[in-house]
């Protein structure tokens, strides 16, 4: 493949992937990420007794998260109730992955 063109490839999928790398750039959201792997869901009050910070603190971690694509939001009566949702994110990873082991000479 031509260089300029295989670089252009790569950095549409890093502009797609950005939000996401964004969104697990800190180690507070790689906590909450890690915890809702083994949850089906969590509220923020569930998941601020298992963060050491503020409940402010947390739900903006949530918000910022919501933002990048990496969780959803479902109501439950007044409740909020967070879940990952990381479908379009892997597709993204693996394809980056499968693009540089197709293009890497390493």
């Amino acid at each position: 493949m031509d260089e300029f063109i295989g670089n252009q490839k790569a950095i549409h999928i890093f502009e797609n992937l950005s939000l996401y790398f964004h969104g697990l750039g800190d180690p507070i959201r790689q906590q909450i990420i890690a915890l809702l792997i083994d949850k089906e869901s969590m509220n923020v009050t569930e998941i601020t007794e298992l963060i050491p910070m503020s409940r402010p603190n947390v739900s903006h971690h949530l918000k910022v998260l919501r933002q990048a694509g990496l969780l959803k939001v479902q109501k439950k009566g007044t409740q909020m109730f967070y879940s990952l949702e990381f479908d379009e994110a892997i597709a993204l990873m693996k394809q980056l992955v499968h693009f540089v082991e197709e293009e890497c000479q390493c």
